[in-house]
């Protein structure tokens, strides 16, 4: 007999929909966000490489401001960070267990939270440093876009906003391409390595605006955070991993940046 719906619950959707209706729900949620950017980056590479100017000479500004007047800049920012979250929100109205833990079958539990969050800060020892090391070799060899990850006006708010922009990014990624693309991929029969690797491309793939070598570090990325989040079925570390190393690059950057401008291409 079927549980009475518990006031307050969302509605659980059926647990077996059929392959038709899960790839029209990949669809749809992919539209909305990451696969939009997919196709945006693909066709901004393109421009970038058809211009007249080098592609070492080109800026790519993460987090623009978006009015010349401060408090309208403000509120386009949080409105902007606000509706790029409704991908995540339906993901987790498509995942939802009317039972507790609601979430459980991302690892979000709310058990082992200081293991998570430790593993996390490991897993941006692995990525971050590399990162870095990927984006100045791809600087030095003319192949990289100078990346501006701040780009928003100094306001007494620049820096929580960037800090939001993070978690944003943190959230966006993670929950679709680790929590939800893993879980209906599988119920579609995909095995373990065909997910880790579609999704893999498909994150390299909206950062391809940035040059050839950011596509190859966020596959590296991509394949070891899907083979990770296979082995633990626990969507925590990266959150906290994705989170510190955007963090780190909205806020830190651009002081090494002004540090070392001909390094990191920003010129005043």
């Amino acid at each position: 007999m079927t549980r009475p719906q518990a006031s307050g619950d969302l509605p659980e959707l059926s647990p077996t929909p059929s392959r038709a209706r899960l790839w029209w729900e990949i669809s749809i949620v992919l539209a909305l966000g990451l696969g939009q950017s997919a196709v945006y980056a693909i066709v901004q590479l393109a421009y970038r490489l058809t211009d007249e100017i080098p592609i070492a000479d080109q800026v790519a500004k993460l987090n623009p401001s978006r009015s010349d007047r401060e408090i309208f800049d403000l509120i386009y920012q949080v409105l902007a960070i606000g509706f790029s979250l409704v991908p995540v929100l339906l993901v987790c109205f498509l995942l939802w267990q009317s039972r507790r833990p609601h979430l459980g079958r991302l690892g979000l539990d709310g058990t082992r939270t200081g293991r998570d969050i430790g593993r996390g800060i490991l897993l941006v020892l692995a990525i971050g440093v590399p990162g870095i090391g990927l984006y100045l070799a791809g600087r030095a060899l003319g192949m990289t876009v100078a990346i501006d990850p701040a780009g928003i006006d100094a306001y007494w708010w620049t820096v929580p906003v960037l800090l939001l922009a993070a978690a944003r990014a943190a959230l966006q990624e993670e929950f679709v391409l680790l929590g939800y693309l893993f879980t209906r991929l599988k119920q579609l029969g995909w095995g373990p390595w065909s997910i880790i690797i579609g999704t893999s491309v498909l994150r390299a793939s909206y950062h391809l605006y940035q040059g050839y070598p950011a596509f190859f570090g966020n596959l590296a990325m991509g394949l070891l955070f899907g083979w990770l989040y296979q082995r633990s079925g626990r969507l925590m570390p990266f959150l906290v991993a994705h989170f510190l190393i955007d963090a780190a690059a909205f806020v830190g950057y651009p002081w090494a940046a002004a540090m070392w401008p001909d390094l990191f291409g920003l010129r005043g």
